[in-house]
């Protein structure tokens, strides 16, 4: 069944011990890196270091992440047999610790390489680093579902992971460009960059994996996994409640990793100052560790689906704030980024807890190939920002370069740096929210919890 007419499957008032969740948490703090510092690098690392043309660079982005929307599906339906077979997950996540080696070789590419070979080296680690990702990702956020917990207790959850996130996401996007040399970045820096960070990734994820045995020894956890393979994806499918919440993630992951690719940029060309890049990553990573409690707050209050639509409705004022540019003031736009750090915030924390509550509403079978699907849209997200960054780099004739240069880039670029990095996220934002608005289930969920 779905939609409002499925029961949800019996879950427990039980507070979760702060010490397991906090090594659950910690797991999120090596995945952070991965999520944040491709999404903020990659793209200025092939156009701006390895000169990489931005259609040829974009394309280079997009393209492993088509693999994700089978592969993410695939792995799902293996931690369902894992579930089935062994009572846990915990092989897969083993092979997901293997992450920090692809993204050390991501960022490593031979003195030798530019343009179309260097192109070709960062999509082949590329997929590599997705499918370890996979590996570790879903069968990590399968493990809400996994415990008979409430409605409530999932959000507070996610909170912990939530808080810990935005930790790996703020630390590992101000140390990055630092790491890479600054407003003097190069190769060996980018290098370097990649092997410091990889070996804070791998401890952080092998925490995560003794949290999460902890966690499921803690509260009682689910039985066999159910069905998998294609019966279960087509269940996931069919379900309305998840198309909707789905689609509208898809967007949001889009529009904000759209906006992480752009930050470089922004900073370089229409703020006139590379070093500010820092500065607006902690003005949109740093309000999270402050605000998390308060979203969670606000969606036992309220609930979690009028909460994530206030988040969404502050990320689209704030994006057509930064497409004024520099006559509203550093002040404003730095303020601006803020607004969007306090939307991302419960952006993250919210769309999270609600997948268990669908999956629950399911009967918790196929858990893994739910989650699968959505590690897939937002890897899909991922891919599809800063492909549109790059194609309105492209349409204003942006001009690529090998560290050290500085071309001159015309006006229609620089107007493409701004509009892409403030019009275009509030236009695509607005569409998530419409999207959200079809989501109708969270209140049968908070009823029955």
């Amino acid at each position: 069944m779905t939609g409002l007419d499925r029961r949800p499957a019996a879950a427990t008032d039980e507070t979760l011990p702060r010490g397991p969740l906090a090594g659950f948490a910690a797991g999120s703090l090596g995945m952070g890196v991965w999520v944040t510092v491709p999404g903020l690098l990659l793209l200025y690392f092939l156009t701006d270091v390895l000169a990489v043309g931005p259609w040829l660079a974009g394309l280079a982005l997009l393209l492993p992440k088509v693999a994700d929307v089978l592969l993410h599906p695939w792995v799902g339906h293996r931690a369902d047999l894992e579930q089935t077979r062994r009572g846990d997950r915990r092989r897969l996540l083993l092979l997901g610790c293997a992450l920090p080696l692809a993204f050390a070789a991501l960022f490593a590419v031979p003195g030798g390489l530019t343009g179309a070979p260097a192109a070709a080296w960062v999509a082949v680690f590329f997929v590599a680093g997705n499918l370890l990702f996979a590996a570790y990702q879903v069968p990590y956020l399968a493990t809400p579902a996994d415990l008979r917990i409430g409605y409530h207790e999932r959000t507070r959850l996610m909170a912990f992971r939530m808080v810990v996130l935005t930790l790996g996401i703020l630390v590992s996007g101000l140390l990055a460009p630092l790491l890479t040399g600054g407003d003097a970045a190069t190769r060996g820096g980018y290098q370097r960059m990649g092997v410091v960070l990889a070996v804070g990734m791998a401890l952080a994820m092998l925490v995560g994996v003794v949290g999460i045995a902890r966690l499921r020894g803690s509260a009682a956890a689910t039985g066999p996994g159910g069905h998998g393979g294609w019966r279960a994806l087509r269940t996931a499918l069919r379900d309305r409640q998840f198309r909707w919440l789905v689609a509208a993630y898809l967007a949001m992951s889009t529009t904000t990793h759209l906006v992480l690719a752009g930050v470089p940029y922004y900073a370089e060309y229409e703020l006139r100052d590379p070093g500010l890049t820092t500065v607006l990553v902690a003005a949109f990573v740093a309000p999270a560790l402050l605000v998390t409690p308060a979203w969670l707050v606000l969606a036992r209050r309220v609930g979690k689906q009028r909460a994530l639509l206030g988040a969404q409705g502050a990320f689209a004022v704030g994006s057509l704030v930064l497409a004024v540019g520099r006559p509203a003031g550093l002040p404003v736009l730095v303020g601006a980024v803020a607004v969007l750090g306090v939307a991302f915030a419960g952006m993250q924390l919210l769309p999270f807890s609600m997948l268990p509550d669908v999956i629950r509403a399911a009967g918790a079978a196929g858990a893994g190939t739910y989650t699968g699907v959505w590690t897939a849209t937002e890897a899909t997200g991922a891919a599809l920002g800063p492909y549109a960054y790059a194609l309105c780099l492209t349409v204003g004739g942006f001009v690529a370069s090998t560290a050290g240069q500085t071309p001159v880039q015309p006006d229609a670029a620089l107007a493409a740096v701004r509009y892409g990095f403030g019009l275009l996220p509030a236009v695509a934002m607005l569409v998530a929210l419409l999207l959200q608005r079809r989501y109708t289930l969270d209140a049968t969920a908070r009823a029955a919890s």
